[in-house]
């Protein structure tokens, strides 16, 4: 079975001076940390728009599954917002995707930037959409990301010159160069994909997998289910970005290793994407390299139009 991207739509870059709206469609977030964030945002040229309800909490969600649907919704159809980044991770985004009509929103392509649980609405939008996305920083993580961090980030969604990155301490568990369309996110929240209309079609395509707070047996657990759903039947290739708090990074690659030794795909670890000070920013969607010789990850175009 082939996968089913094909060409998505890039959407249009953003330049220093063009809004930045703001959503929260996941868990509550911690003001001073969320400020500290729009400081950083703004210093890199942009401007921001927030929601009226974006500082609404409702348990352990930032807001009714409506209300932060919404709020998506809103900021996609605002001509004045040029692309929306979210506010933090946690939990809840994936109860967001039942509620979209893609068919109406696939006409709004736009900047789309965030990471851990914003897995689910970056896999929704690649699957459903069809557009280019970007795994990248929240605003809650802005406030300590470090200057290459942000370096990235601007030169994705706004920059002229195709993405390199580089994982120099990396370990090469299984040599290779292979090039595909390219997919990352958090692996709990993939995993959980699995069985929704919302999962990616992985066959043909580079996959780059981080998390954060999970031990080793549950890593081997979260990868066997994929691999026994046929997730990684047609995969070609697998790039391991950051386990924090994850035990001992040499174990993490010893269960991947162990899960896909018989799957004669390149595979190398060490790339710095997660949920550390250093979170580079991948468009997703688009043609990719995975050299394990050089130890990088080199994206084949530009992932913004003019």
């Amino acid at each position: 079975m082939k996968s089913n991207f094909g060409s998505l739509k890039k959407p249009l870059a953003l330049s220093s001076g063009d809004t930045i709206g703001i959503v929260a469609p996941a868990s509550p977030f911690n003001r001073t940390n969320f400020n500290k964030g729009l400081t950083v945002l703004r210093a890199l040229g942009f401007k921001t728009l927030l929601p009226n309800d974006i500082f609404q909490g409702e348990g352990y969600l930032a807001g009714s599954d409506k209300s932060r649907a919404n709020q998506l919704i809103q900021l996609l159809a605002d001509s004045k917002v040029k692309g929306i980044i979210c506010a933090r991770g946690g939990f809840g985004a994936m109860k967001l995707l039942p509620l979209l009509d893609f068919d109406y929103l696939q006409s709004f392509t736009k900047v789309l930037i965030g990471f851990s649980d914003m897995t689910a609405l970056l896999a929704g939008f690649v699957e459903k959409c069809r557009w280019v996305v970007f795994h990248g920083p929240n605003v809650t993580t802005l406030r300590n990301a470090d200057s290459k961090s942000l370096e990235i980030l601007k030169q994705a969604v706004s920059g002229r010159v195709p993405l390199t990155i580089f994982a120099p301490d990396g370990n090469v568990l299984f040599p290779g160069t292979v090039t595909g369309p390219l997919m990352a996110g958090n692996l709990t929240t993939l995993c959980h994909l699995i069985g929704t209309p919302y999962m990616p079609n992985l066959n043909g395509h580079i996959l780059l997998i981080e998390d954060r707070g999970e031990a080793p047996y549950r890593i081997d657990r979260m990868l066997t289910q994929m691999k026994m759903a046929g997730s990684f039947d047609q995969l070609a290739g697998l790039a391991l970005g950051g386990f924090t708090d994850c035990g001992i990074v040499s174990e993490v690659e010893s269960i991947v290793a162990e899960i896909f030794c018989d799957c004669r795909i390149p595979i190398l670890s060490g790339f710095e994407v997660g949920h550390n000070h250093r979170n580079l920013t991948l468009p997703l969607g688009l043609n990719a390299t995975l050299d394990t010789r050089d130890r990088m990850l080199s994206l084949q175009s530009c992932a913004t139009d003019l």
